[in-house]
């Protein structure tokens, strides 16, 4: 029972904590401790560093300690030459026992150790980058979702409020029609209009929760029921930007471009490691073994031997028919990595441009709307005064309300658009962890 109660107060308290209003930054630095992807990331980005060693690499000998034992049973039988008797002994058992510890180290191998040393670190710098963009990307996916959760949230206080001005409406053509002074067709068109605009609240109510759900997943929240009360109830939208400011942050900061700078380096230590093949090898070995061995016939009974091995040895591999093309295949690759990072910069330049055009253009769309939201509640304003006295006809004034809607869904539409090309041009040009402050 006071298990119960414990887990009861748990998820109280979980469930108050969620209720109260959170920040966007709160719902970023969740994800960021929760999200499965980003957990495999880091493990990945774990693994790179703990490869980046010098044994990895090679620089360290390696050390075997061996034992063994081996038996022989059996007899044998022999003919002197001199006078041709037999000399014969029964069958008997000899043991033997060996016991050591052995070392080989390669002290030299054209570079090629030292390549590989370098590229387990390359590739350790390379996790990291690789994992920034994952997490990157994530506080773009998050971010883009919580300003969807708002529109939604937002869309969904515009219709209600168009369904009290039909409910109002409705209202007052029951009154009319009571009294004769409304056809049952005003009637009908007004319960029409109200049917179908609480059908539409109803609709949205799902379109929030989907995007709460998602919100939830992306968090990796596992009560998808709880409840959930955001601290922003706007969209604003920052008309700052400046596009050389952003240009030059893409060429320095962008994670993709910077990843692709590692993997022209790779390259070149790919093709350093090849070249290693034109030089000898030198190794040192050394090694300590003990040999016992215990005879079950002949004058011996028993043998041991113990002592240290050591030695160099140095080689060159004169032929082996790949040199030529690795090395090649090497070159081709460096020059692929670089072309690679210089379509990357042309793309992400393009994408730039197709970005800022859209974000400008969204800003004076934004610009457009507003002023036309104006004049829409205006004309609903007058509508419905016109309305209330009587002097303008129900199908006239569902007009008006409907173009009010349609105004502010218009600008609800553009808000979010621009919001959503700011976050992306944060996100190109290495910014967006600006919506963690």
């Amino acid at each position: 029972m006071k298990h119960i109660r414990f887990y009861t107060l748990a998820l109280a308290l979980i469930t108050s904590c969620w209720a109260q209003a959170q920040t966007l930054s709160d719902f970023i630095s969740m994800g960021l401790e929760n999200n499965y992807n980003l957990k495999i990331t880091r493990n990945e980005e774990a693994i790179r560093q703990n490869n980046a060693t010098a044994a990895n690499a090679g620089y360290l000998p390696v050390v075997n300690a061996t034992a063994g034992y081996n038996g022989a049973y059996g007899g044998s039988q022999s003919q002197r030459r001199s006078d041709g008797s037999t000399v014969s002994t029964g069958s008997s058992l000899d043991n033997g026992l060996q016991v050591g510890v052995n070392a080989e180290w390669t002290v030299f191998d054209g570079f090629k150790i030292q390549a590989t040393y370098s590229k387990l670190q390359e590739l350790k710098r390379q996790g990291a980058i690789r994992t920034r963009i994952d997490i990157e990307d994530y506080v773009a996916s998050v971010t883009s979702e919580y300003y969807n959760l708002i529109q939604q949230k937002i869309r969904m206080k515009n219709l209600r409020n168009a369904v009290k001005l039909s409910k109002e409406r409705l209202r007052i053509v029951v009154e009319r029609y009571s009294i004769g002074s409304a056809s049952r067709l005003d009637l009908q068109q007004a319960q029409v209009d109200f049917n179908a605009d609480s059908a539409q609240s109803l609709k949205q109510h799902e379109l929030m929760a989907t995007s709460r759900i998602r919100l939830y997943d992306l968090m990796a929240v596992k009560d998808m029921q709880t409840p959930l009360a955001l601290q922003d109830s706007t969209i604003e939208v920052d008309a700052s930007l400046s596009h050389d400011t952003l240009l030059e942050a893409t060429m320095l900061l962008n994670a993709q471009l910077l990843n692709s700078k590692h993997d022209i380096k790779l390259a070149e230590l790919d093709y350093k490691a090849t070249m290693s093949r034109d030089y000898p090898y030198i190794k040192l070995n050394a090694g300590y073994n003990y040999q016992h061995t215990s005879y079950g016939a002949g004058d011996n009974q028993s043998r041991s031997t113990w002592g240290a091995d050591f030695g160099v040895k140095m080689g060159y591999k004169l032929f082996d028919g790949n040199r030529t093309r690795e090395r090649r295949n090497a070159q081709l690759n460096i020059e692929n990595a670089d072309l690679a990072r210089l379509q990357l910069e042309q793309t992400l330049k393009a994408d730039l441009a197709d970005l800022w055009q859209a974000y400008k253009n969204n800003l004076r769309l934004l610009s457009l709307e507003r002023e036309n939201l104006i004049t829409a509640q205006e004309n609903h304003y007058i509508a419905h005064e016109r309305y209330m006295l009587g002097d303008l006809s129900g199908i006239e004034m569902r007009e008006a309300q409907q173009s009010l809607l349609d105004a502010e869904e218009r600008i609800l539409v553009a808000q979010y658009n621009t919001k959503l090309c700011e976050i992306s041009l944060h996100l190109i040009s290495g910014g967006i962890m600006t919506y963690m402050k």
